[in-house]
């Protein structure tokens, strides 16, 4: 999912201009969404769980969060964020430029930590719970921005911008000593080109024997890899991401349930159906009847 696509997923709440990339989107699970799929993105993300409890992981790595949580998540890395079970999670989704910290040529601090955070050269955590040694610091540092941007006082970029710098510091220096850069760059490298096609050619016909070809392996050895490093098969992500795309396409469209099938990658209706309804619990007529009413964004804290 490219970072229009991504961003079109949430509720837009900027708080800056184009000239200050720092933007923030009000989400909820799963009024908005019940998932945003496996994908990433040149800008770094932020994501603060404000109420409720959901699933998100960061290259491989599955985890619960809850109310209060904090996830850090560098530029280039996989992530996705999920509903679990029938819980409910709402979070401020943050995303900005790294470009953002860096001065120009010969600034230091960029040298030795902004670009070996980014790159994943510096260990750190990604998951930022209470019991993180760093937390009460980190999330302090998010508070005060959210405050200074609902206010946006004169010149109130330039604290933003300290609180960020503040953040990484805090981020850097409560990182456990002996915590090394986890390396999984070439079945990431593999994994990131196959959710990239899949991303730009969804609503085509994409076959086992496509794949294979893509990635330069055997169709036996693709389908192994992929399985291990993803945990269900590809037909499944494939048809978990059409479905992503059908029940947004649903929500947002006055396209036909047939032509949203084909939009999405399935030429079978019938066949659609089933796999909507056993994710969804419900047809895609019975969900556009529940947008339409209203009912299907009923639920709130």
């Amino acid at each position: 999912m490219n970072l229009s696509e991504y961003q079109n997923y949430h509720e837009a709440k900027s708080h800056t201009s184009a000239g200050f990339p720092y933007n923030t989107y009000l989400c909820s699970i799963p009024l908005d969404f019940t998932q945003v799929p496996l994908h990433w993105h040149e800008e770094l993300e932020m994501v603060v769980i404000q109420k409720g409890e959901g699933l998100i992981s960061v290259d491989f790595d599955r985890q619960a969060v809850r109310a209060g949580d904090m996830v850090f998540i560098r530029p280039g890395q996989l992530h996705s964020i999920e509903q679990s079970g029938t819980k409910k999670m709402e979070y401020e989704n943050i995303i900005l430029k790294k470009e953002l910290f860096i001065s120009g040529e010969g600034d230091l601090c960029a040298e030795q930590f902004i670009g070996p955070l980014m790159r994943g050269e510096l260990g750190c955590a990604s998951f930022i719970t209470p019991a993180f040694s760093g937390f009460l610091e980190l999330s302090d540092c998010i508070s005060r921005i959210d405050r200074l941007c609902e206010k946006r006082p004169e010149g109130y970029q330039l604290a933003v911008k300290g609180l960020l710098f503040q953040f990484l510091f805090h981020l850097i220096s409560h990182r456990q000593e002996n915590q090394a850069p986890v390396y999984h760059a070439r079945p990431l490298e593999k994994i990131k080109m196959i959710l990239k096609h899949v991303e730009e050619h969804y609503a085509e016909h994409i076959t086992i024997d496509d794949m294979a070809a893509l990635t330069f392996y055997s169709k036996s050895h693709f389908m192994k890899f992929f399985r291990t490093h993803m945990g269900i098969s590809f037909i499944e992500y494939l048809n978990d991401y059409r479905l992503t795309i059908a029940e947004r396409l649903l929500k947002t469209s006055d396209a036909s349930i047939l032509e949203i099938a084909q939009m999405s990658g399935f030429d079978n209706l019938s066949y659609f159906n089933r796999l909507f309804k056993r994710k969804y619990g419900q047809s895609p007529g019975r969900q556009r009847r529940l947008y339409e009413s209203g009912q299907g964004d009923a639920w709130r804290y």
